[in-house]
């Protein structure tokens, strides 16, 4: 694997390009680059890894993760580290920028391996800093920031929360309880039915095991938190009973979003919240495949499979795409079971008090949004989706609490530089 880093000229040319250097933008870039073909992996993190494979070179990574991170090393892709896509200035071009330069990455074919977001969802004291996403806070430790002997409430809905307190509770966290929504029924079959999938019955004996002394509860979600300046209480609701409990740190993690801006941005056809695929992972954009939780969230071996089936399809290899598709088939086949067993329950969306704030950038309440039909119009009166992170937090919690359709991303998909976009437009000459 090279690397563009600092050196890179201001105009890349590729004949396929990644978008996401998590597991599904790393299966695409290997399996694209068997072919011979000139290959990049565009990210904005410092290291390949994802979110979810995040600091694989300053941590002990899963066999997996070994796995894939040393065929990548191997392998000729050239590795773009740092740089956040932000438009598509003109046809087969994105822009993207890094601390110090604009690069305008020109391709034949493009894999759009975005990964996917938490979803937060809004209760009274969820803006105090100490509550923050379950994934966040994992994301932050494996940083480097210290929890040792801090006291954690993980609470939210899937297997995400177990995996996030058991390492936690390695790096020296006190993880007072789990509080998993979904009922104790619901999971219980999901048990069950794990004996069709091996790993992931071995794999959830293990997990659990780790966690032996710590109470897994169900049909229990956070109902409210508190705190002078910063969190010092939460209040956890299970099975109609209130129950308080003093913390440092609440996690919540109520399932995934996947990111479709850059997609949606590239005209792909959004079904359902997530881009519509073909067999081969293409869009139906020309020349543009997607992989991974884009597609819809399915975890790290659907990422795996999808991504090796849009790289080989990428460049041109469609008999070795087409050997994985029965791999494809058990693990969406396990993803769907996921979502039948962990999706979010009505009464969550009773959470936010009526001054509760739905838009933490702009500052928009519950109360301010509900009189409201539609997203488009409560974004033209109150604001919300308009602040930094434009809409990516609040446009998922709408959704669950109005039922609303977020609309469609408008460029730049992030804060950009002034500089970049008038770039942007020579791009079109």
């Amino acid at each position: 694997m090279t690397d563009a880093g600092a050196n890179a000229e201001a105009v890349l040319q590729f004949d396929i390009l990644i978008v996401g250097a998590g597991p599904a933008g790393i299966a695409a870039a290997c399996t694209a680059a068997d072919s011979g073909a000139r290959v990049a992996v565009v990210d904005d993190n410092p290291a390949p890894g994802g979110q979810i494979w995040r600091g694989m070179e300053e941590h002990t990574p899963s066999a997996q993760a070994s796995e894939w991170g040393a065929k990548l090393a191997r392998s000729n892709v050239t590795h773009i580290s740092g740089a956040t896509v932000v438009a598509q200035p003109a046809e087969n071009v994105i822009a993207a920028e890094t601390f110090e330069r604009t690069l305008f990455l020109h391709f034949e074919k493009l894999v759009i391996a975005t990964g996917a977001r938490e979803r937060f969802l809004p209760f009274p004291g969820w803006t105090l800093p100490g509550v923050m996403g379950a994934g966040g806070l994992q994301a932050l430790v494996k940083s480097g920031m210290t929890i040792a002997g801090k006291r954690v409430v993980i609470a939210g809905s899937g297997p995400l929360l177990l995996a996030v307190a058991e390492y936690l509770q390695r790096r020296g966290a006190r993880i007072l309880m789990i509080a998993e929504q979904a009922p104790v029924s619901r999971v219980r079959a999901f048990g069950m039915r794990l004996a069709r999938h091996p790993s992931k019955l071995w794999q959830a004996l293990k997990l659990r095991r780790s966690l032996g002394g710590i109470p897994y509860r169900f049909s229990a979600w956070p109902v409210a938190a508190g705190g002078a300046e910063k969190l010092e209480w939460v209040e956890i609701s299970e099975g109609g009973h209130k129950s308080r409990f003093k913390c440092d740190y609440v996690a919540c993690g109520f399932h995934l979003v996947p990111n479709i801006e850059l997609a949606d941005l590239l005209g792909c056809e959004i079904a359902r919240g997530a881009v519509r695929v073909n067999e081969w992972q293409q869009t139906s954009a020309a020349n543009i495949y997607c992989a991974g939780e884009p597609c819809g969230i399915g975890g790290v071996e659907t990422a795996l499979v999808e991504g090796q089936i849009a790289g080989y399809a990428a460049a041109g290899k469609q008999e070795r795409a087409r050997a994985h598709f029965g791999e494809r088939a058990s693990a969406r086949s396990f993803a769907d079971l996921l979502e039948r067993t962990f999706a979010l329950r009505n009464e969550l969306r009773a959470l936010a008090a009526p001054e509760t704030f739905v838009c933490r950038c702009e500052d928009v309440t519950h109360e301010r949004m509900k009189p409201y039909s539609d997203w488009r119009s409560a974004k033209l009166q109150t604001r919300c989706g308009m602040g930094p992170c434009q809409g990516r937090v609040c446009g998922p919690a709408a959704e669950f609490l109005f039922g609303w359709k977020v609309e469609a991303v408008r460029p730049p998909i992030f804060p950009a530089r002034i500089e970049t976009l008038v770039a942007g437009a020579q791009q079109k000459s």
